[in-house]
């Protein structure tokens, strides 16, 4: 960067920031100003003085990423893409946290221009920074590897604010640790240390050396005090300016950079106090606040036409210069590499190459294997045709199967193991024992937008992510979870190990597919599914770790659109319809013959995404669920919670309330009532019940 030029319009942008962030809150009656107007140099120094971005081209593919993890300080955020030119203008400002306004209470993102992740959940921004920084380098490996650090044009820099209830959140600490061990000299926080929360200064609560435990994982660390040895309080931007210089030049550290603030400084008595956090100002204590800044206070939501001007003209042409650069680049890289240049246009097409489905592998029926090994075999298959498919594990690769087979680690030069050989360009990735920030961390890898990514972990380990798949699903981005050992099939682990109530609980979630198949070929056509799903929300693909066989009448259009018929009854009738998925399919085909053998007409039906069916137009579900016949059994080994709705008044569900035990899953299955027998019971239950 050139040296830092700071003006009097600069200086009366940044005040006027403060203000608008006074005026916006008050107006609307609540939200979070002080953070705001105590960040509005820090924020107007990244987005006109630092940050490379194109307000024009919100997507621009060359830009540098910014998250505000502290997203209950929107208007931090909505003050800079308004000052720049993103879209904003007075009127979204002061519609605030108001219906149908382009400024909800916390960023979201598709919502605004500008707005590269929706976040509020504390934490979650840093961690899934954390993502976005992995995958600006592996997509660089994907391009153009053989550049020297900095020459790139898919070189750039991920910056995130954060403030202490972000780094008091242990999503953090897992993301931070693992951002060390991976070396991301691309990524640079900033930590508003204010020191206040709501309930007041944080002594209370957090009294940790923040800066020597982010050394101790390996970060860059710098601090920036903005409060003097003397009581007064100077916002020496050039300092941080300098700050900032000195992180993007540690290339081989993430770094983070403490800047002591105080909140809300400028008003007249709420400054450092809980007060300004959460809650609006008070109009005495805002006009105060103007009259230190030399802003009238008789007037809300004033902007100077040479303060907007500037503000504009110096992004714009800050875009221009940055595009023009980087332009010159991109072509020469072009020219240079035609088919990576193929391959860039078709992931920023969200495009899977032509025939991609050929590589599919299909397994033999009579055969038997869990649908975690299928699963594993279609990854590895999968890997020369889809190069922008990556992922890996909480510490389970060898139980969750996602490592395809002969792919190199995605690891640091220095971090290689015996076990796990790789580079800085690798492709299986390594989250540890971290499962949290493993589902932000592939969250941050989704949003940043060229490749597809999963993480795996046991199904009842979920419990640990559901605050990142659920902000996936708010989002409704495609993030990929592989959830395997997914019921009381685990076995001898024992119910701390054993899903109960989790295919439901997640099944819950709104923009969220839960995709249980029965079998190998199943488990084939799943992964089908999810991947030509790339615009829509996340999917959990749910998996046995017990063998299972692979079933006759399984089909890739079935399980596609998420339920189909797998076999229609043998007698010509239908007496009773069968609703199973995951390893209990293969329960009900059994219960199916047995049935038969007493003239009952068995239909069933394979449900591998309930989201993908209800998506379906209404004609094929009828087709497939006759809506007429009433006698309904569901098949499932887990919480029987939510199947009422499917199977009606008159029908039955053979499932688990409670929890398990620790023996041989066969076992469990049998003690526990999960059998074909079971099925069959439930199945004249409900024929008697219907009549």
């Amino acid at each position: 960067m050139a040296e830092l030029s700071w003006t009097e319009l600069d200086q009366r942008a940044v005040d006027t920031g403060r203000a608008l962030a006074a005026d916006a809150v008050e107006k609307v009656g609540n939200g979070h100003p002080g953070t705001a107007i105590s960040l509005s140099p820090m924020a107007y120094l990244l987005f006109q003085k630092v940050l490379r971005h194109d307000p024009a081209d919100p997507q621009w593919l060359g830009r540098d990423r910014f998250v505000l993890s502290i997203g209950h300080s929107s208007i931090t955020l909505y003050n800079q893409l308004y000052l720049a030119g993103y879209g904003l203008e007075l009127e979204d400002l002061e519609s605030l946290r108001t219906w149908g306004s382009l400024t909800p209470g916390h960023p979201e993102y598709g919502h605004t221009k500008g707005v590269e992740m929706t976040t509020g959940p504390l934490g979650q921004g840093l961690s899934s920074a954390v993502g976005m920084a992995m995958a600006s380098r592996r997509e660089r490996g994907l391009l153009d590897p053989e550049a020297p650090e900095g020459t790139s044009p898919f070189d750039h820099f991920i910056y995130t604010v954060v403030g202490e209830g972000c780094l008091e959140e242990g999503v953090t600490s897992e993301a931070s640790s693992l951002a060390g061990t991976q070396q991301l000299g691309n990524l640079i926080v900033i930590w508003d240390d204010n020191r206040i929360s709501i309930e007041g200064h944080t002594d209370i609560a957090f009294s940790e050396d923040v800066l020597a435990r982010y050394a101790a994982y390996g970060w860059h660390t710098q601090h920036v005090d903005w409060r003097q040895p003397d009581g007064g309080y100077h916002e020496d931007v050039t300092a941080l300016y300098a700050a900032i210089q000195a992180a993007q030049a540690e290339t081989n550290r993430p770094s983070i950079i403490r800047l002591s603030t105080v909140m809300a400084w400028s008003t007249p008595s709420k400054f450092d106090t809980g007060a300004a956090h959460g809650s609006a100002l008070g109009a005495p204590e805002i006009a105060g606040m103007k009259k230190t800044l030399g802003l009238d206070p008789e007037k809300s939501f004033d902007v100077a036409p040479e303060v907007i001007e500037h503000t504009r003209s110096q992004a714009r042409n800050n875009a221009d210069a940055a595009r023009k650069e980087w332009d010159a680049q991109i072509e020469a890289w072009r020219s240079a590499q035609p088919d990576r240049a193929a391959l860039l246009d078709r992931l920023v097409a969200k495009e899977l190459p032509e025939g991609w489905q050929d590589a599919l592998p299909t397994f033999e029926t009579g055969t038997s294997i869990a649908t975690r090994a299928a699963s594993g075999q279609v990854l590895s298959a999968l890997a020369p045709v889809l190069p922008e498919l990556w992922g890996g594990s909480a510490d389970l690769a060898g139980s969750n199967n996602t490592t395809m087979k002969g792919e190199p680690s995605f690891l640091p030069d220095s971090v290689k193991s015996v076990e796990w050989p790789g580079g800085k360009y690798g492709r299986t990735l390594h989250f540890g024992v971290r499962e949290h920030s493993m589902g932000s961390i592939v969250n941050g890898i989704t949003l940043h937008g060229l490749t597809r990514v999963y993480g795996g972990t046991f199904f009842v380990f979920s419990d640990y992510m559901r605050p990142a798949v659920r902000l996936a699903a708010v989002m409704n981005i495609p993030s990929v979870y592989v959830w395997t050992h997914d019921s009381i099939g685990v076995g001898e682990d024992g119910p701390t190990h054993q899903p109960i109530e989790h295919l439901w609980s997640y099944r819950a979630i709104p923009n969220l597919s839960i995709v249980r198949p029965a079998d190998a070929n199943e488990t084939s056509a799943s992964w089908q599914g999810i991947l030509e799903r790339n615009e829509g929300g996340p999917a959990g693909i749910i998996l046995s770790r017990q063998n299972l066989p692979v079933l006759e009448g399984t089909t890739t259009e079935g399980v596609l659109r998420g339920g189909y018929v797998l076999a229609d009854s043998p007698t010509g009738t239908v007496d009773v319809q069968l609703l199973a998925t995951g390893s209990e399919v293969q329960l009900a085909v059994a219960a199916q013959e047995s049935l038969a053998a007493e003239g009952i007409g068995a239909r069933v039906i394979s449900l591998p995404c309930l989201e993908w069916f209800a998506e379906q137009d209404p004609e094929y579900r009828a087709s497939v669920l006759l809506p007429d016949v009433k006698a309904r059994v569901s098949v499932e080994a887990g919480s029987t919670f939510g199947w009422a709705s499917w199977v009606g008044d008159s029908g039955r569900s053979v499932g688990i309330d409670h929890y398990g035990a620790s023996a041989a899953g066969g076992l469990l299955f049998e003690k526990f009532g999960i059998t074909a027998a079971a099925v069959v019971d439930a199945a004249k239950d409900s024929l008697s019940a219907s009549k």
